[in-house]
């Protein structure tokens, strides 16, 4: 646990992400805005085949993993998927084994993992936004995470 002196120095971090699938599954992508003192970060990337799920996942996992040293982060989140997951449901699926509360497997499990693992670098404090819903930050990673779709395919 850091100390009060450490938690003032920590870098403020603002970010958004979304994930977008054409099909579901089919071609997804994922997309991360993020800003802090005056500076500002896009990042996107796409699979060929996916879920809307992962995609999203990705999303925050990439935003998370890109910081190289503990921040204060205001995540916003348009998927209530990931929002309880990992403010409600992750607790119990690590203390059941990755099991779901009807001793099913956690689909998208390595995801969580490392979802639960970045977080832990951080202190986020997590938003739910409505998607498509005039929230700038929400609709630029939209737009990234649509970016992401035309990468994979333009890739494929």
């Amino acid at each position: 646990m850091s100390n009060d002196t450490d938690a003032a120095k920590r870098p403020q971090v603002d970010m958004w992400t979304d994930g977008a699938c054409k099909g579901n599954p089919g071609i997804g992508g994922w997309g991360t805005w993020m800003r802090s003192g005056g500076k500002e970060k896009e990042m996107c990337g796409g699979e060929l085949h996916t879920t809307n799920n992962k995609m999203e996942l990705q999303a925050v996992i990439e935003g998370l993993k890109i910081l190289k040293k503990p921040c204060d982060i205001t995540l916003h989140v348009d998927s209530k998927y990931v929002m309880d997951g990992v403010t409600k449901w992750i607790h119990g699926w690590k203390k059941n084994g990755w099991k779901t509360g009807s001793k099913q497997p956690v689909k998208n499990k390595e995801q969580w993992q490392e979802l639960d693992a970045q977080v832990a670098r951080h202190d986020v404090t997590w938003v739910w936004v409505k998607g498509h819903a005039g929230d700038p930050g929400n609709e630029r990673a939209d737009a990234l995470a649509n970016k992401g779709v035309e990468m994979a395919r333009l890739n494929a």
